[in-house]
C-alpha cells in the first residue's frame, strides 16, 4: 500500500514527493535524539493514510451527528477499549487532536477563567500549556509555578505541598517535559486531595515508559490523565484523554463541542492500533531498552566531561547543561551536532541564566535510536562522537549585542561545516545509522 501510494503521489505532486523522500533518507542517516519524537509502525502509517480520512463525524460512538458511522464507530471504540485495558482506565476520550488541546479541553472542564492553578515551571521541565505567561493558559488562568531544586535539580515534594498548602489552587497539574528523573504521582494526587484541589497528569513523554513498567503510573490516584499518542507510546500525532468516572461527562463535552469539531478518524484508527502494538509482550522490552540506553548514554557524556542536569537520568531523557562552556551555548551545541547529522533540540535548563531562544542546555533522548534496534554499545558511541562535537564549540561566544547574533551564528555555522573533527564524526554517523535501517530494517513494523 505504502509502495502504491508513494508512485501515485510522485505522479500528483513530485515536489511533495521529493520532500517526503528527503525526510525519509534524513532519517536513514541520522542520530536522531529529540525525545518527542519517535518512528511509527508501518502498520501506524497505514491506518493514518487510510479511507477513514474521508469521513467526517462529529460526536461520539453510537451518538453521531452524520450517518453511516458504522466502521468509524467501531474503529473508536477499539482505541477506547485498548486504552481502558493498557491503563486501568475509568473513562477515555480518543478524540483529541494533540496534547496541547488536549490540555486546554481538560482545563476548560474543570476550570473557571482565572482560577488557580500549580504547575511546573516551564524554564525547569514544565510545557507551555502549564502555564506560561506567552500561552493561552497563562493568560487565562492563574498558574502558580514549582520547579525543581537548586542544589539536587529534582522536584521537592515537601516544597511542592508547602505551595498547596499556601496557594490553595483549584487543580495542581504534575508531568513535564525536559525532566529526567521518574516523577511520583501518587504524592502529587496526596498534595492535592489534602488541600481540596483535583490532580491532573501530563504523561505524554513517558506514556511508553508507563506502560512498559518503567515508570510509575499516575492510575488510579490521579483524577485526569493526559497524554500524546507519539512520542514513547510511537503512534501518530494526536492525544486522548482519561479520567475518572465522575469527570467523564465534563471531559467529553468540553473535548466535542467544547474545543473541537468532528474528530481526525484515520488518527483515531491509527491509534488503536499503536495501542495495540504496545499491549503485546515486546513492547515491555522496548521501554526497557528505552531507559536502559538513556542511562549508558547519560554515563558516557559524564565520562567525556558533559555535565547534565541532576547528575543523569531515570527515563527516555537527558537534560545538558552547558554553561560550563558558556551561558546560552545551546544553540551553538545544536547547531554544530546538527553538522555532525545528531539532532538535539536546545533548551532551557533550571535557573536559567540566558533566555530561551538562546538558552544553556540541549536537550536528548533515546526513543527513536531504540526503535531502530541501537543498544548499549552504540550509546557509548554515540556519547563519544557527541562530545567531540560539543568540545569544538567552546571557543565560540554569544555576542552581547543581540544586532550581532544572527551574523555571528552565520559565520559560526560556515566555520563548523568546514571542521575536519564534525566532518569525520558525521561520516561517523552516517556508518553507524545505516547499520540500524529505517523502515526497511526495524522487526516492529
Amino acid at each position: 500500500m505504502m509502495e502504491m501510494m508513494d508512485r501515485k503521489l510522485k505522479e500528483a505532486d513530485p515536489e511533495i514527493a521529493k520532500a517526503v523522500e528527503g525526510e525519509l533518507n534524513w532519517e536513514r542517516e541520522t542520530i536522531h535524539l529529540i525525545p518527542s519524537d519517535n518512528l511509527a509502525s508501518r502498520a501506524v502509517l497505514e491506518a493514518l493514510g487510510s479511507v477513514f480520512d474521508n469521513r467526517y463525524s462529529e460526536g461520539y460512538a453510537g451518538k453521531r451527528y452524520y450517518g453511516s458511522q458504522e466502521f468509524v464507530d467501531r474503529a473508536e471504540t477499539l482505541a477506547i477499549e485498548r486504552a481502558k485495558k493498557i491503563f486501568g482506565a475509568e473513562h477515555v476520550n480518543i478524540q483529541c487532536y494533540s496534547g496541547s488541546p488536549a490540555n486546554l479541553a481538560i482545563y476548560f472542564a474543570l476550570l473557571n477563567p482565572g482560577d488557580k492553578v500549580l504547575a511546573m515551571d516551564l524554564t525547569h521541565g514544565g510545557h507551555l500549556t502549564h502555564g506560561s505567561p506567552v500561552n493561552f493558559t497563562g493568560r487565562s488562568y492563574n498558574f502558580v509555578h514549582y520547579g525543581v531544586d537548586r542544589e539536587t535539580e529534582r522536584i521537592d515534594y515537601a516544597a511542592v505541598r508547602e505551595m498547596a498548602i499556601k496557594e490553595k489552587p483549584k487543580l495542581i497539574v504534575s508531568g513535564a517535559t525536559a525532566y529526567s528523573r521518574q516523577i511520583d504521582f501518587k504524592k502529587f494526587a496526596a498534595i492535592a486531595k489534602e488541600v481540596g484541589a483535583m490532580s491532573m497528569a501530563d504523561i505524554s513523554h513517558i506514556t511508553g515508559l508507563i506502560i512498559g513498567g518503567v515508570h510509575p503510573s499516575p492510575f488510579p490516584e490521579t483524577d485526569v490523565v493526559m497524554t500524546t499518542t507519539h512520542k514513547t507510546l510511537r503512534g501518530p500525532r494526536g492525544a486522548m484523554i482519561m479520567c475518572k468516572k465522575e469527570f467523564a461527562e465534563k471531559i467529553d463535552k468540553a473535548v466535542f463541542p467544547g474545543m473541537q469539531g468532528g474528530p481526525h478518524d484515520h488518527a483515531t484508527a491509527a491509534k488503536a492500533v499503536a495501542l495495540k502494538e504496545a499491549m503485546q509482550p515486546e513492547f515491555k522490552d522496548y521501554a526497557a531498552q528505552i531507559v536502559k540506553n538513556a542511562r549508558a548514554l547519560a554515563k558516557g557524556l559524564i565520562e567525556n566531561g558533559i555535565k547534565l542536569v541532576s547528575g543523569g537520568t531515570d527515563n527516555h531523557l537527558i537534560l545538558i547543561n552547558l554553561t560550563p562552556i558558556e551561558k546560552g551555548h545551546g544553540i551553538f551545541a545544536q547547531k554544530a551536532l546538527e553538522k555532525a547529522n545528531i539532532t538535539v533540540n536546545k533548551n532551557t535548563i533550571p535557573y536559567e541564566p540566558s533566555t530561551p531562544f538562546y538558552p544553556s542546555g540541549i536537550r536528548i533522548g533515546t526513543p527513536t535510536i531504540t526503535t531502530r534496534g541501537m543498544k548499549e554499545p552504540e550509546m557509548a558511541a554515540i556519547a563519544d562522537m557527541m562530545a567531540t562535537v560539543i568540545k569544538e564549540t567552546e571557543k565560540y561566544s554569544l555576542p552581547a549585542e543581540k544586532a550581532e547574533r544572527k551574523p555571528y551564528l552565520e559565520k559560526f555555522s560556515s566555520e563548523i561545516s568546514q571542521n575536519s573533527k564534525i566532518r569525520k564524526v558525521r561520516d561517523d554517523v552516517i556508518k553507524l545509522s545505516r547499520r540500524f535501517p529505517v523502515y526497511e530494517g526495524l522487526t516492529y513494523v
